[in-house]
């Protein structure tokens, strides 16, 4: 028998999260049956998104999210023993599976276990971020959303974390200047290297003050992490035609009830023609496989460089999932379990 961990939700979020809002449950698996197979986890994710879903979950629900495992005993077919594969159930050290991974959000559906078999120097580790969902987001938000034309302006928040340092590298690939914001020198650092042509850092400079300096001819895509009262700021400096891309919100994941009111954005969006969207992967999932060709591609050529930000141990979990919340991590945050 294999004794196997998961963390559930032991609290629900009042807001930032606190690593007592979790409880790590020790259990034995059965044993496998025909068509199943027992894996054991490498390395899990933690995303932003886990604090929206969280709310919709009950007391004692398992924690959920991608992994890449391997596969150490298996009674099916397509995945014989020592395969390498993204999963997505939750956070567990070891679990069975049919082969196929669980919708856990609305509109997701159930899909096979993803195999994972990467060029030389490519870590399945990067299924979880540039060659994962990390990885499309950035890819379509800014080719299929943002549509930039070459010579255009995109700002960029959040501009260090998973998303936000590869979407300014593809924004480059298609000839468009890119300024990105993030929280501490060292990662207005960080993001030159990684090829933005303008950073600042947020907290030592204000955003009116910054915005002027960094886009005299405005912003033509939007590329929004943030939302809320930051988001306010910037549309007033986007262009007539702009886009924006909606990829998230965490200024309010921990949002309590009596904080600030955002002003109302519309007269802006409406006298701009400004084209707002908000997007989530699932809607091209049909479009996964050109969007991994072109990445490896990318990665094969050096034309775009991906961090992961490892946090060591699965006990840890919180820690990580807590950490990226508060904009600690430079890329792609993952455990290794």
């Amino acid at each position: 028998m294999v004794k196997a961990r998961k963390f559930v939700l032991a609290k629900h979020f009042d807001g930032m999260p606190k690593v007592s809002d979790f409880k790590i449950i020790e259990e034995e698996l059965r044993p496998i049956k025909d068509g199943e197979l027992l894996l054991k986890t490498e390395y899990l994710t933690v995303d932003p998104y886990m604090r929206v879903v969280s709310e919709n979950m009950n007391i004692g629900d398992p924690m959920v999210g991608d992994q890449t495992a391997e596969v150490i005993e298996s009674k099916h077919a397509d995945y014989p023993v020592g395969t390498k594969v993204l999963c997505r159930h939750g956070w567990k050290s070891h679990f069975i599976s049919d082969g196929m991974n669980p919708g856990f959000i609305p509109r997701d559906v159930c899909s096979p276990l993803r195999k994972l078999d990467f060029p030389d120097g490519i870590p399945t580790s990067a299924a979880l971020g540039v060659l994962g969902l990390t990885g499309v987001t950035a890819y379509f938000g800014v080719i299929d959303v943002c549509r930039p034309k070459e010579g255009e302006t995109m700002f960029v928040n959040t501009a260090a974390g998973a998303v936000g340092s590869l979407v300014g590298q593809i924004a480059k690939l298609k000839g468009v200047k890119t300024i990105g914001c993030t929280s501490t020198d060292e990662k207005v650092v960080f993001l030159k290297e990684y090829g933005y042509d303008e950073v600042f850092n947020y907290k030592k400079e204000d955003l009116d003050a910054a915005l002027k300096r960094t886009a005299p001819n405005g912003i033509d895509c939007y590329f929004d992490n943030v939302g809320g009262k930051f988001s306010s700021t910037v549309l007033r400096y986007l262009n007539y035609g702009a886009r924006v891309a909606i990829c998230g919100f965490v200024s309010q994941y921990n949002r309590l009830q009596d904080q600030e009111k955002v002003p109302a954005p519309e007269g802006i969006l409406l006298w701009q023609n400004i084209s707002v969207k908000g997007f989530l992967f699932w809607e091209y999932r049909s479009q996964f496989p050109k969007a991994y060709e072109d990445m490896i591609q990318w990665l094969q050529e050096g034309k775009l460089k991906h961090k992961e930000w490892i946090t060591d141990g699965f006990e840890n979990m919180p820690k990580a999932f807590i950490g990226q919340l508060s904009g600690e991590n430079y890329g792609k945050p993952i455990v290794k379990a």
